[in-house]
């Protein structure tokens, strides 16, 4: 298991990261016409810009994805000159994009909606581009009728992004108000528990040695996950 940089280091990685994608970007005729930028932070790569069809976003993110380093892919990126429209679920005081819809149970400036996530979510069904869970689900014990609210609200090509204490890692115990522990396999066991209505395809998975990473998208049903693809993240 990939173990915590230092943060000096990290910030190397990162900067190595940012421009290996910017190569990407500029040179592989594939996406080299595109209006897309990366940043880098944390070993996640963050898209920005605009493209035109969601099928080119689709492949950017599956590129970015392939650098060793990379842990989640995440944007803010306009599809056919449309904003995403995106959750973040037990925000706290803090959203992942100033543009994000805060949702959590305190009021705090940051939440624009008072929600319990364990009592299913004020919204309407494929409504949404992405759904951010970041140090959520390990507080909550059971937390699959969550992902499958999530998976409720995505629209087709929609994403939920899940960030959680690694479960080897002190911070996954140091905190009393924990109460599940996850690891690379969690997110393995969340794909294969999820019900035959709704199936998920993980576009990404990883962990820095300090915290867990997903980016999964709605898959349709019946459809088999490739095992070349699962074998990169899932034993």
């Amino acid at each position: 298991m990939t173990a915590v940089l230092s943060g000096g280091r990290q910030a190397w990685v990162d900067e190595y990261l940012r421009r290996s994608v910017d190569e990407l970007l500029g040179h592989d005729q594939r996406v080299r016409d595109l209006d897309v930028q990366a940043d880098v932070d944390g070993g996640v790569v963050h898209l920005t810009g605009a493209v035109d069809h969601a099928v080119q976003l689709d492949l950017v993110r599956r590129l970015a994805s392939r650098f060793a380093g990379v842990h989640a892919v995440w944007d803010r990126v306009r599809v056919g000159g449309r904003e995403p429209v995106a959750l973040d679920l037990g925000c706290g005081d803090q959203r992942q994009y100033q543009q994000n819809i805060g949702v959590d149970r305190r009021l705090t400036d940051s939440v624009a909606v008072r929600a319990d996530t364990r009592n299913g979510l004020p919204f309407a069904t494929a409504s949404v581009d992405r759904v951010y869970m970041v140090h959520l689900l390990e507080h909550l014990p059971d937390f699959l009728p969550l992902v499958q609210e999530c998976h409720r609200l995505l629209r087709p090509g929609g994403i939920l992004h899940v960030m959680s204490p690694w479960w080897r890692h002190v911070n996954a115990v140091a905190d009393p108000t924990h109460v599940r522990y996850l690891d690379l396999q969690t997110i393995k066991g969340i794909c294969a528990y999820a019900p035959p209505e709704r199936p998920w395809e993980v576009l990404h998975a990883g962990c820095d040695g300090a915290s867990v990473f997903a980016d999964l998208t709605p898959a349709a049903p019946g459809s088999a996950a490739d095992p070349t693809h699962l074998a990169r993240f899932f034993d």
